[in-house]
């Protein structure tokens, strides 16, 4: 597996390679090794699913209490796979990396703690597959506005469905010191 950074650093895209012939397909999705030769000692603790129609836009979505390191991948269909990178002392602060993930290349990203979330929808349906290193815990998530002008990011959709959660999510400037890492 080829592993390689991100424009930002910790935020890694994880390259498996898989074996094709005409009985379809084989790969390795998860290999602990793989992240320790990086210096990454993550242990995954819950695995999510989730389906979404084309244009949808999930996200940004952080969990500042049970921080969690996700790895995703694309099932089924293309996204745009969004980190911005939410701690306060990094020279990357408020900077995001994207990346196309789709069920061709099977690429995968690694999301450390620190980092918002979120993706886009670029094929008819998809289904995206993440690891997290801690449970979901409603009490300590947070979110920042997913079409925030200061973060600039292009979403490569015309019409975006988000739902009401995450439009009313506060933009980058209006989030509290103690909401940040």
């Amino acid at each position: 597996m080829e592993i390689v950074s991100t424009n930002i650093e910790d935020v890694l895209l994880l390259k498996p390679e898989v074996y094709r012939d005409k009985r379809g397909f084989f790969l390795e999705t998860y290999r602990e090794e793989h992240l320790r030769k990086r210096g990454i000692d993550t242990h995954f603790v819950q695995d999510n699913l989730s389906k979404s129609q084309q244009n949808t836009v999930r996200g940004l979505h952080y969990q500042i209490e049970q921080q969690q390191d996700k790895l995703l991948m694309v099932m089924q269909g293309r996204i745009l796979d969004v980190a911005v990178d939410l701690r306060f002392d990094s020279p990357t602060f408020g900077q995001h990396t994207a990346v196309e993930l789709w069920e061709r290349n099977r690429h995968q990203l690694f999301i450390p703690k620190g980092f918002a979330h979120g993706f886009s929808v670029l094929s008819e349906e998809a289904l995206v597959y993440y690891k997290c290193s801690d449970y979901y815990f409603p009490e300590g998530e947070r979110g920042l506005r997913w079409n925030d002008p200061e973060l600039g990011i292009n979403w490569q959709i015309k019409s975006p469905i988000v739902s009401e959660k995450d439009q009313q999510q506060p933009l980058l400037k209006e989030i509290a010191k103690q909401d940040l890492f």
